[in-house]
Formats: C-alpha cells, sequence, structure tokens
C-alpha cells in the first residue's frame, strides 16, 4: 500500500515530462530528468513560428498541466525578480477555467459544510455552475429571503490534488537548485513555499469572506461601485455565499455596442476605482482581471467579484512612496535606491551603481514626455526587465501593486485606445503628497516619533545594564574580519620561507666546515671528507636560488 502514493507520483512526473517536450521543452529533461522517467524528446512537436516564442509555450504548458499549475503560473506572473519579462507578461493570461464537477458533489460538499440539506438552506439553486475553477465553482441560488445570492462551492478532491501537486513541486524545486546553474540566484524552494501558503489560504473561503466584507466597508455608498455583501451564516471554509451581482462580466462585453465616449467612461471608472483602493484605503484587489469586474445593469456601475488575491499597503508604505515619488520629480536619482532600499527592495549593494546606471537611463526615457506620449504597458514592461536583469528582490505587495497597475493598463486601453492609468493617478499622488505634509499629518508624526524616542530612552538604561553585565560575565565576543591584507601575508610568507633557505644554507656551510676540519676517518677527495664537499655544494645552491629569487624580486 505504501507504495502506490510513489507510483502515482512517478506517473505525474511521466506526464509532466511528456506535457513540457510537447510544448518544446523536453532538452530540459533530457538533461536534468531525475530517475525513473524516460525523455520524451521524442514526441516533442515541431515548434511554429507563432508558437516559438517561449512565454506563449510555458502559458500553454501550464494550462495543460492542470489548475494547480495554471495558479502556480499566476503567482509567476508577479515575481518579475525570479522570471523574464516576456513570460511575466504571457503568464498574465493564465486563465483559471476548468472543467464543473457533478451536482452531486455539490449536494455534499454544501451539507458537510453547513449541516443542511440545499432543500432547507435555500429556495431556489441552479444545478448548472456560472463559473468553474481550480478550487471551486459559482452556482445561483435564491435564500428564504428572497435574496439573490452566488454559492461558490469548493471542490471536494482540491486539498488532496493541491498537496499532491505541490509535493511534485518540491521535488522539482529541489532539483532545479541542485542541478541548473543558471537559476542559481533564484531560491526555488522558497517560491514553492511562497505559492504553498498563497493555495492554501485559498483553500479556506473564509479568508476570502474577510477580504469581500472589507470592500464592502471600503465601498458602501460609492455611487460607482458595488461590492457583494457577505452572507456568514452561509459560509464556511469549503462554501462562500455572496450578495449576486445581475450584470455582464468585462470580458463578455460586446464593446461594438458602446459608443467611444462611453468606453472611455468605462474605462475610467474601472481605474478611478482601483486608484481609490490604493490611494484611499491602502487595501485593493490585486487581480483586476476582465473575469472579475463586472458591468452592471444600472448607468454607470461596475461590480468587483473574486477576492482572493488582495495587496495591502500601510501608512507607513505611503509615506515612503511619497517620498520615491518626490525625488523622481525632482531628478535625485541617486537618493533612489535608498528610498527604494526603505520599501523593501533588495539588490547586491556590489551593483548599486549600475542600478543608479539603469534608473537614470529609464528615467531620462521619459523624463520632459506627456502622459499621453508614454505607453504605461511598455513602461512597467522596462521595469520588469530591469528587476529580472539586475536580480532585485522586491515585497510580495509592491509587486502586486504593478501587476494590478499594467492589468488596468491592458484593460483600459482594449476598451479605449487613448486610456493612460498614469493620467488618472496623476492627481491622486498629488492629493496624497498635500495630504501628508498637512499640518494635522506632520504634527501626528512628529507625535509618533516623539513616542517612539521616548520609549528608546527609557529603554535605554536597562540595556546598558544588560550589556554590561554580559561584559562582566564574558558573553560579548568581538569578531574581526580583515580585507585587502592578503598581499600582506603573502609577502610575510615569502621572508619567512627565505629566511629558513638562508637558515639551512648558512647551517649547512657551516656543519660542512666543521665536518672538513675534524672527520678524520671515512672517505676523502683531497684530503676533504666526501659529506663535507656535499653540505658545501648543496648550501652553494641554495645560497644560489635564494640570491637568483632575491634578485628577480627586485628588493634588494
Amino acid at each position: 500500500m505504501s507504495s502506490r502514493p510513489a507510483v502515482r507520483q512517478l506517473g505525474r512526473l511521466s506526464e509532466i515530462s511528456q506535457v513540457a517536450a510537447k510544448h518544446g521543452f523536453g532538452y530540459f529533461f533530457d538533461t536534468h530528468r531525475p530517475p525513473g522517467i524516460r525523455s520524451r524528446r521524442a514526441r516533442e512537436v515541431d515548434i511554429s513560428p507563432v508558437g516559438s516564442n517561449r512565454g506563449v509555450r510555458v502559458r500553454q504548458m501550464l494550462d495543460e498541466l492542470g489548475p494547480t499549475f495554471v495558479k502556480f503560473g499566476q503567482l509567476l506572473s508577479t515575481r518579475p525578480d525570479v522570471v523574464p519579462p516576456d513570460i511575466v507578461f504571457e503568464l498574465k493570461g493564465l486563465q483559471d477555467d476548468v472543467s464543473p464537477f457533478p451536482y452531486a458533489q455539490v449536494e455534499r460538499v454544501i451539507e458537510e459544510e453547513l449541516g443542511l440539506s440545499i432543500e432547507q438552506l435555500f429556495v431556489d439553486f441552479e444545478a448548472t455552475p456560472v463559473a468553474a475553477a481550480s478550487i471551486g465553482q459559482v452556482h445561483r441560488a435564491t435564500l428564504p429571503n428572497g435574496r439573490r445570492v452566488a454559492v461558490k462551492v469548493q471542490r471536494p478532491d482540491a486539498p488532496r490534488q493541491v498537496e499532491a501537486d505541490l509535493e511534485l513541486m518540491y521535488q522539482a524545486a529541489r532539483l532545479m537548485r541542485e542541478r541548473v546553474k543558471a537559476l542559481e540566484f533564484i531560491d526555488t524552494v522558497s517560491l514553492v513555499d511562497e505559492f504553498a501558503r498563497t493555495i492554501r489560504q485559498e483553500l479556506d473561503y473564509r479568508m476570502e469572506a474577510r477580504n469581500a466584507e472589507q470592500f464592502h466597508r471600503n465601498f458602501a455608498g460609492h455611487p460607482h461601485v458595488r461590492v457583494p455583501r457577505v452572507f456568514w451564516s452561509y459560509s464556511r471554509s469549503r462554501v462562500l455565499t455572496l450578495e449576486l451581482l445581475e450584470g455582464v462580466q468585462l470580458r463578455d462585453l460586446d464593446v461594438d455596442t458602446y459608443t467611444i465616449e462611453e468606453r472611455r467612461r468605462l474605462s475610467y471608472l474601472i481605474a478611478e476605482a482601483w486608484m481609490h483602493m490604493i490611494f484611499r484605503h491602502g487595501f485593493f484587489h490585486a487581480d483586476p482581471h476582465p473575469a472579475n469586474i463586472m458591468v452592471l445593469e444600472q448607468t454607470e456601475q461596475i461590480g468587483l467579484i473574486d477576492f482572493g488575491m488582495v495587496g495591502k499597503l500601510t501608512d507607513e508604505d505611503m509615506s515612503r512612496l511619497t517620498g520615491l515619488f518626490i525625488d523622481a520629480v525632482n531628478e535625485r536619482i541617486e537618493a533612489l535606491p535608498a528610498r527604494l532600499a526603505a520599501l523593501g527592495v533588495r539588490y547586491p549593494k556590489e551593483q548599486e551603481a549600475e542600478f543608479v546606471a539603469e534608473l537614470r537611463d529609464v528615467y531620462y526615457r521619459y523624463y520632459g514626455a506627456s502622459l499621453s506620449e508614454i505607453d504605461p504597458i511598455q513602461l512597467i514592461r522596462e521595469a520588469f526587465a530591469l528587476i529580472y536583469r539586475m536580480h532585485l528582490q522586491l515585497p510580495t505587495r509592491f509587486v502586486l501593486l504593478d501587476r494590478a497597475i499594467a492589468t488596468l493598463g491592458s484593460v483600459g486601453m482594449e476598451l479605449y485606445p487613448d486610456f493612460n492609468v498614469f493620467d488618472l493617478a496623476k492627481p491622486y499622488a498629488r492629493e496624497l503628497m498635500i495630504e501628508r505634509f498637512t499640518p494635522q499629518r506632520v504634527a501626528r508624526r512628529a507625535g509618533h516619533e516623539a513616542r517612539n524616542m521616548a520609549s528608546m530612552l527609557r529603554e535605554l538604561p536597562y540595556q546598558v545594564h544588560d550589556t554590561l553585565e554580559q561584559v562582566r560575565d564574558g558573553q560579548i565576543e568581538v569578531g574581526f574580519r580583515h580585507e585587502g591584507l592578503e598581499d600582506l601575508f603573502d609577502r610575510i610568507d615569502k621572508v619567512g620561507n627565505r629566511l629558513v633557505i638562508a637558515l639551512v644554507a648558512g647551517t649547512g656551510v657551516i656543519g660542512s666546515a666543521l665536518l672538513g676540519v675534524f672527520a678524520d676517518s671515512g672517505p676523502h677527495i683531497l684530503g676533504v671528507h666526501v659529506f663535507s664537499i656535499v653540505g658545501f655544494g648543496l648550501s652553494m645552491i641554495l645560497g644560489l636560488w635564494l640570491a637568483w629569487g632575491v634578485i628577480r624580486s627586485g628588493r634588494l
């Protein structure tokens, strides 16, 4: 019985290798395949000119491998620090759409989670789902009070399938870390760890419910944005019940029936909703995909759905972003690396000069251009290229922010070709800058810093006392690290070697002389003892070697 999981894993690895070969990546399994996996290179399909783009092939491969790998691809699309820009932009197109699971399983999950049958819980429940994804699917239903709701039900085998695929991903991550030199700068195991945390959180619908409730509070009373309310008594870890928004998903919208002015208004309405989230609340929907935005029946109103992926910015993050913006406006390029470091961006210190040069190049390429002349997608693509080229490490919240803005830009341009997300963000950023420096905010920050300083001063005597006690008890160790002393040590070694040779040669001469004077027995040549002659010869050779070394060094 214990061998069956291993057999299933081997079969799944074989399947993965076949799919990878099919999409043009058979060479990897030829050179890095684990024992027991046969190469499928012979089955590799010919890559057409259209399919020669590696990003397209990676996206198609992950899509064919199944739901967990689609989710992993979506995570990789938020990591421009480890994935090349062309692949990042292709992975953004991954759709989490799969075949629905049977209605009988839906009934079982709901009854297990809520303790009652569907007939007891709902007046009406549509057996055909309106959407199906890797983790679950959504059904329309009606509550006893007449409210129309959307019920999201998790797949019964989702946790088991996710854990099985995660185990395979960990195996692949360890394999790449050990064998693929080109990926040494990526901590592949940590990348899978991040994905495992994310997808395990998605398996608990209560977290998505809390996100939805937060958005509902933030947009309460907003004239143009609606967020469904959560029905907590009908929600559990595997069942989520939300208010049903009647409308059309943006991806299904027939834009040809709209005038150009209506399309412009809709594109800016969507972007304004995200600017409101980012600059007003610091809590934003991190996946503004056309499938997650609905155009409602009411005039000029949109609805938001799917709250599994969110980003959070603290008040301190917003202050630091404001400082970054001010330095950029005032051409203080040299200050930008420090600003970025304060935001959590990590880069090799020895590459700081190169980093500044790259930033200056990007800056002067766009400085002075009007917003209408800047393509936001191209600008963000260049930023992603810089991130990957410099191997920068970005905090997840800022990568999600970049991704959200990039997605907004592409969605807006599909609706309205002249759409520019930066044009809309500028007044929000200006207002944020002004707000950060109002007397009230300055006084509040000053009070906060004063409290921090008072706390430090209060703790200082105790810290000094603890340090002195550690010194008394011998618990403090001081470590020294020398730099640039290698040449000195090398010279000391040479001097020591020469002294040893000189001593050996001198001792040999004296010993040979004494032997020649006092030794009467033993072999002699021309009245001189043979060992004395040999000693003189060896000492002469050592002396000449030492003299030649000193002359060659130029240090007489």
